[in-house]
C-alpha cells in the first residue's frame, strides 16, 4: 500500500489535435488517477500532472458539434443556459476537455485535488516546458 509520503508525481504532455474527446479524456483521467503506476492506491491521491496542448482543435464524431449540449443554471427561475459543443469551443475550448475529465473522475473527496492537477491550453504555448524536460 502506498503512503501519502512516497507518491512520485510526473508530468505528461498531451496534444489534443486531431484526438477523439472521449477517448484522450479517458487517457487523461487514468494519469491524474494514477491508474497508469504500479503503485496505484485507491484512497491516496497519486496521480500525476497532465498538460493538454491544442485543446481548441479537439475531434469528435459525428454530428456532436450541434447536438451536444452543455448546461448551466443561474439559479434563478427559467435560468438554464445552453450551449452547443460548436459553441462552446469558439469561445472556452479549454472547458471541453475540462467537463470530460471532470465527470470521468471519481466522486470522491479526491476529485478536485486531481482536476487541480490538469492544465489544459488552447493552443500550443504553456508555460510548462521546464516541468515536463526533466
Amino acid at each position: 500500500m502506498q503512503k501519502t509520503a512516497d507518491v512520485k508525481r510526473d508530468w505528461h504532455l498531451a496534444d489534443a489535435k486531431g484526438q477523439i474527446l472521449g477517448r484522450l479524456a479517458t487517457d487523461i483521467a487514468q494519469k491524474l488517477i494514477g491508474k497508469n503506476k504500479p503503485t496505484y492506491t485507491p484512497h491516496i491521491d497519486g496521480g500525476d500532472f497532465v498538460v493538454v496542448i491544442n485543446a481548441s482543435e479537439i475531434a469528435v464524431t459525428g454530428n456532436k458539434e450541434e447536438d451536444k449540449m452543455y448546461y448551466r443554471h443561474s439559479g434563478y427561475p427559467g435560468g438554464l443556459k445552453e450551449k452547443s459543443l460548436g459553441e462552446l469551443k469558439k469561445t472556452y475550448p479549454t472547458r471541453i476537455i475540462e467537463k470530460a475529465v471532470f465527470n470521468m473522475l471519481p466522486k470522491n473527496k479526491l476529485r478536485s485535488g486531481r482536476m487541480n492537477r490538469l492544465k489544459v491550453y488552447a493552443n500550443a504555448d504553456h508555460k510548462h516546458e521546464s516541468q515536463l524536460k526533466k
